[in-house]
């Protein structure tokens, strides 16, 4: 499975971004995709997840902020459009995609929120 990220850059605080994931390769044996953010020296985060039956799964810290999606006809990209958007926010995110084996990673994409 690759894993193509796109969107992210810089927003000021209380904007929007749209981060997209496009999968390839061996979709079938995805299970759920999603989106983790991780800042330099510190843990990778889930930040959030839905899975091939459409359930949601969000970070406390961007419930009611952040919607994560996918699209209904290739069912191979995820989208997290991120309103509301927090200084704290600022982090680089990384796309993830899970099968029954493994996890598969995309490139991180830099989110800064300016105050």
């Amino acid at each position: 499975v690759q894993l193509q990220a796109s969107g992210g850059g810089l927003a000021q605080a209380g904007g929007s971004l749209r981060l997209s994931c496009a999968a390839s390769g061996n979709i079938f044996s995805i299970t759920a995709m999603g989106w983790y953010r991780q800042a330099p020296g510190n843990q990778r985060e889930l930040v959030a997840l839905i899975t091939n039956k459409n359930i949601t799964n969000y970070a406390d810290s961007v419930k009611g902020r952040f919607t994560i999606s996918r699209d209904n006809v290739k069912n191979t990209t995820v989208y997290l459009q991120m309103n509301s958007l927090k200084p704290e926010d600022t982090d680089n995110y990384y796309c993830s995609a899970r099968t029954n084996v493994r996890h598969y990673w995309g490139q991180g994409t830099l989110v800064t929120v300016s105050s």
